[in-house]
């Protein structure tokens, strides 16, 4: 039996080992591979079989069951909704606008620590920064860090990536080998090495945004099939054929005729065949599935942006400032999310892995949030009142510094 086999029965209990074997299994624990297996697993393929609002109703009390509680079935029903392009355009959006936002790394004198900065401005903290963002749609999310290496700018993590959302019971602080495992059959990743290796993000009884979100999905999905549906049937005119004749094989030959005229507008018949085009005079599928689509859109926009005119068109100017002053709370509350994820969770965690942050805290660049004429501006501002240091703009502007200019004077103009 391989150290593989016997990291499996530790799952199941299935098997007791001497106490030199639990000590070489613990360090192909605290080994990279045994840190890749726990947070691999024995992963099987999602569900994508069709959903409805009934199978979203039951793996939601799946999800909240107190005794046992299981979310694979509703993380199925969330991928199945994020191919719903509204949606991840929302989500893309609202992401979108915090993760293009700059930061600052600062000491306890408030002023930035460039080389901290730097230090973060890595992929791996970029991955991280998504995976927080996530977050707020799915819930819970258990992050798993790589490596520690070292780079030009200091120490740096080789990688982060999540731990499938099926195999972690975040109720209970568990890691299941296989999804669906009840709990108590797991182990423990807020204890021991694993507990070194990983980082919660979120509450662990929070189903996320998703949960609100897929009623919407499902029923825009079916609105959709039904109206291609309706297409199939009335999108085009029906063809009758009257025939005098009896005879099986000429009826037939009108049915071939009829079934392989495709598009193209004419056919041979045999005589006595008389040819009638149905028009349809169906015209409320807009009404019916048009309009049901825009509201399953509109109630999806309301559940992740809190508005719908940030990514649907306005009516009016007022309107739009108004829905834009409401997305931009939602944009600082995810900063402040963030934010504080980073100083109280994830800044300690690298500290104890030896990483130079003691004393820094993350901060957002608020002055990156200035337009290029608010910026112009308040730099005119800050002239006229004060002296500023010429290399603040060499900085800035790449343009060289050599002097004081002196006063210009306009020439006197000459009209003839």
């Amino acid at each position: 039996m391989n150290i593989l086999q016997k990291i499996g029965n530790i799952f199941t209990g299935g098997q007791t080992y001497s106490s030199a074997e639990v000590h070489r299994i613990a360090e192909f624990v605290k080994s990279k591979e045994g840190r890749r297996l726990t947070a691999e697993l024995i992963r099987q393929t999602d569900s994508l079989t069709k959903k409805d609002v009934g199978m979203w109703r039951q793996a939601w009390q799946m999800a909240i069951n107190i005794d046992n509680p299981k979310r694979q079935n509703l993380y199925d029903i969330y991928t199945d909704c994020l191919i719903d392009l509204h949606l991840e355009g929302c989500i893309g959006q609202r992401k979108g606008m915090v993760m293009k936002q700059k930061f600052r790394m600062v000491g306890a004198d408030g002023k930035e620590v460039e080389k901290a900065t730097a230090m973060f401005e890595r992929e791996w903290f970029n991955d991280y920064c998504s995976l927080a963002l996530d977050s707020r749609f799915w819930g819970h999310s258990l992050v798993q860090f790589g490596d520690i290496v070292k780079t030009s700018d200091g120490l740096s993590f080789e990688g982060v990536e999540l731990v499938p959302r099926k195999h972690v019971c975040q109720e209970h602080g568990m890691l299941l080998r296989n999804t669906g495992d009840d709990w108590r059959s797991g182990i423990s990743y807020r204890e021991g090495e694993l507990a070194s290796w990983c980082l919660e993000i979120g509450k662990p009884y929070d189903l996320g945004l998703l949960l609100k979100c897929a009623p919407q999905c499902i029923s825009k999905k079916n609105m959709l099939g039904f109206w291609d549906m309706f297409g199939e049937i009335f999108g085009a005119p029906m063809r009758i054929a009257r025939a005098t004749t009896t005879d099986d094989a000429e009826r037939a030959k009108i049915e071939s005729a009829l079934e392989n005229m495709g598009s193209a507008f004419w056919g041979l018949f045999p005589d006595g065949t008389e040819i009638d085009i149905k028009e349809s005079s169906r015209g409320d599928a807009y009404n019916v599935y048009d309009k049901r689509v825009d509201r399953c859109n509109s109630e999806i926009s309301k559940g992740i942006l809190n508005q719908t005119m940030t990514i649907d068109a306005g009516s009016s100017l007022s309107q739009s400032e108004t829905h834009l002053d409401v997305f931009e709370n939602v944009i600082e509350a995810d900063k402040k999310m963030l934010s504080n994820n980073v100083n109280d969770h994830l800044l300690p965690f690298m500290q104890a892995h030896g990483f130079p942050v003691g004393g820094l805290r993350f901060e957002w660049d608020d002055a990156a949030a200035f337009t290029p004429s608010e910026q112009r501006e308040m730099e005119r501002v800050l002239l006229e009142y004060y002296e500023i240091d010429p290399q603040y703009f060499t900085d800035k502007y790449n343009v060289p510094i050599t002097g004081v200019r002196e006063k210009k004077t306009q020439p006197d103009a000459f009209f003839g």
